[in-house]
């Protein structure tokens, strides 16, 4: 069985429409959101004509996690674009479901416009997302999705294909031997399909590979004392790996300390400081870039248009991306200090001279 065919049944998420139909929709909008912007709070805003101030809501699992930065500044620059005030940001700072279902359910109570949803649980949010639908407002999922729920679109990286792609660069260096893998919220729909991709790409391109995950929990404060432990008793693990933003940021500060740099593999996902630093260090192989920034922006974008339009525009289903950040290619995320990944430079970077071919598509099967 080939990569490609195992692959595709796991991407329950995107099964509406092709990643290029959602990228070429978003492309579209944007071009047709350009504009003066004429109110704050409703009102008219570029070529659309005049709508009340809708409010939308974001429920999110860790709404102090500094991943989520560049997603809030999506959000709030569309909303501003279209002259919407800035959508409420809420859920749980630490994974708990429960709390984020209660954020959920007063948005649908207090009669929000719109919700976006990371759903990180397959069974909390289905009844609420029916109510909310029933109720006339629209759902969309962002960061992560459910099989069996019924968001209108799902707005995010494809989770398991990227663990997948992670497991095959792993096996590029790493051939045999145990690798540790920090995993934040284990069978959590956010980062437990990147595990799953891992461990599946391991099994056909270096099946000699074992893997040990490492629960290093959903707070940030937490992670480097867990990976650290993990280390600490696998003295002999032939890489150090993450699958969400702050334990990879863990798992560079500990390549660091420990001298580890280029001893063994490591890699990751997200482009919190530490990694970047990681990366560019050497401390890190890699680390991936999923543009967290549109999952806020697009998300926004697209409630806008479905409410606008009487349901008209639907919302496509929009890979936000997989971009291996190495050494090579790390020089623009370590400087730019962009709004884009976080940072607090608003201006507009400097293109560079020739852009890199990213790689070949791959036609739909």
């Amino acid at each position: 069985m080939t990569a490609e065919t195992r692959v595709t049944p796991r991407r329950t998420v995107l099964k509406h429409l092709g990643l290029a139909g959602g990228t070429a929709a978003a492309s579209a909008l944007l071009a047709a959101c350009t504009g003066v912007q004429e109110a704050q709070n409703g009102g008219r805003s570029g070529p659309f004509p005049s709508t009340p101030g809708w409010r939308f809501v974001f429920v999110n699992h860790v709404t102090t996690n500094s991943f989520f930065v560049p997603t809030r500044s999506g959000l709030a620059d569309a909303a501003a674009l279209l002259g919407l005030p800035e959508p409420q940001w809420t859920g749980s700072e630490n994974g708990n479901v429960a709390q984020m279902a209660s954020a959920m359910e007063t948005a649908i109570t207090g009669k929000a416009d719109g919700i976006a949803v990371a759903l990180t649980d397959d069974n909390a949010f289905v009844e609420l997302t029916k109510r909310a639908l029933g109720a006339g407002i629209p759902v969309i999922a962002y960061n992560a999705s459910a099989a069996g729920n019924y968001p209108l679109a799902y707005v995010g990286q494809d989770l398991y294909l990227s663990g997948f792609r992670m497991g095959q660069r792993i096996a590029q260096k790493v051939t045999a031997g145990d690798i540790l893998v920090g995993i934040s919220q284990p069978g959590g729909n956010n980062v437990q399909p990147r595990l799953d991709g891992i461990t599946d790409a391991l099994k056909q391109g270096a099946p000699g590979v074992q893997v040990r995950s490492v629960n290093t929990g959903a707070e940030q404060a937490g992670e480097l004392n867990a990976m650290t432990a993990a280390y600490t008793g696998n003295p002999g693990a032939k890489g150090i790996y993450a699958v969400d933003a702050g334990s990879t940021a863990a798992c560079a500060k500990l390549v660091a300390d420990r001298g580890l740099a280029g001893k063994i593999g490591s890699g990751g996902f997200d482009l919190l400081d530490d990694t970047v630093t990681g990366v560019k260090s050497g401390a890190l192989d890699f680390t991936i870039d999923q543009s967290p920034y549109l999952q806020g922006f697009l998300s926004v974008l697209y409630l806008y248009l479905f409410r606008l339009s009487g349901t008209l525009v639907a919302p496509p289903a929009t890979d936000t991306g997989l971009t291996f950040v190495t050494k090579e290619n790390v020089g623009p995320y370590a400087t730019a200090r962009s709004r884009f990944e976080g940072g607090d430079n608003k201006d507009v970077i400097a293109m560079p001279a020739a852009i890199p071919l990213p790689p070949a598509t791959v036609p739909s099967r």
